[in-house]
């Protein structure tokens, strides 16, 4: 899978009968996921089709951001207003629902066919009796995944799942960002061996949600805490224009050298977005290599703590605050 070019983290619901079932999932689901469990489908629909407009109006509010690019207006400032101003509401938006498929009042396929306007994951679980229906309705495209109760260590086979349909793009924001690239740069962070690498950075460093650019190029990031960062990503055949930057800024020889020949990397850009009238700073380069093209050069510089959303607007917040995992009937 190629590195998201938008991704953050949503909201789960279960849906089952068992209040046993939905306590056990209480438990062993990881801590760091806004989950909500429902004994009653009717609760279940209610709650999630509340969502579509806070959808759409998310949706909108991204290209509104590319809107005011093409007119002009820098990506980075906009990005980061969009973390402080949204607080942490977009964490709560549901992107996953698990559903029991067998349940007396309504059956789990009735209760997703109800949710056409949400937009995200639906995994139906089944008994052994369900399993034709299930992957009759895998085939139309109603479900994205059905995972049988009776599996081998079901808890992680669900777990897992989920994780994957969480880190998965969202195609309207996806095709929304990708409008800020080239089409070499585009090519660049799906190169598979290269997203692999951008994949491991934005696990090293924490990252929960982050927005791939081209103008400047590279990656704003904000990890669990509300801290934000610029990985920023230079080809190789741009070292020279960016060390020709560099030494129009009055850097000394030795640093112009460094940036030509990619072991350090200047924000430039980066602060000229921020316009807060600070220095360019410099970090040593890494290169994220392809046997398919030449070296991307990467590296990470840390955002201003004015400018980055903080601990009150984190995730890490938002999911101390959502309190105890209870049923909801």
């Amino acid at each position: 899978m190629s590195f998201a070019l938008y991704r953050r983290p949503g909201g789960v619901v279960f849906l089952d009968d068992d209040p046993d079932y939905l306590e056990t999932l209480a438990e062993v689901m990881p801590q760091d996921w806004y989950v909500r469990l429902f004994l009653r489908p009717v609760s279940c629909i209610e709650a999630v089709l509340q969502e579509p407009a806070e959808w759409e109006a998310d949706a909108w509010r991204h290209q509104e951001m590319i809107n005011r690019w093409r007119e002009g207006a820098a990506l980075i400032p906009q990005i980061l207003e969009y973390w402080r101003d949204n607080g942490t509401a977009r964490f709560a938006l549901t992107k996953v629902c698990v559903v029991d498929y067998s349940m007396p009042a309504m059956s789990g396929l009735r209760v997703l066919s109800e949710l056409t306007a949400w937009p995200g994951s639906r995994i139906l679980l089944t008994g052994r009796a369900d399993q034709q229906l299930a992957v009759s309705a895998f085939n139309r495209g109603l479900i994205d995944q059905f995972i049988p109760k009776q599996s081998p260590d079901i808890r992680q086979h669900l777990s897992d799942a989920i994780t994957a349909m969480l880190r998965k793009p969202d195609p309207r924001r996806q095709q929304t960002w990708r409008a800020t690239l080239s089409c070499e740069q585009h090519a660049m962070v799906c190169d598979p061996t290269i997203s692999e690498q951008l994949e491991a950075l934005a696990s090293k460093h924490g990252w929960i949600e982050h927005v791939v650019i081209g103008a400047p190029f590279g990656v704003l990031a904000l990890d669990g805490k509300g801290q934000a960062e610029w990985l920023q990503l230079e080809p190789a055949h741009k070292l020279v224009e960016l060390a020709e930057m560099a030494s129009a800024e009055g850097w000394d020889d030795a640093t112009v050298a460094n940036v030509a020949a990619g072991k350090t990397v200047m924000d430039m850009e980066l602060q000229q977005a921020l316009g807060e009238g600070i220095k360019p700073r410099q970090q040593a380069a890494a290169a994220l290599v392809s046997e398919n093209s030449a070296p991307l050069y990467s590296a990470l510089f840390p955002i201003p703590d004015g400018s980055s959303p903080g601990a009150a607007l984190s995730h890490d917040h938002f999911i101390a605050s959502t309190g105890e995992r209870i049923l909801q009937d």
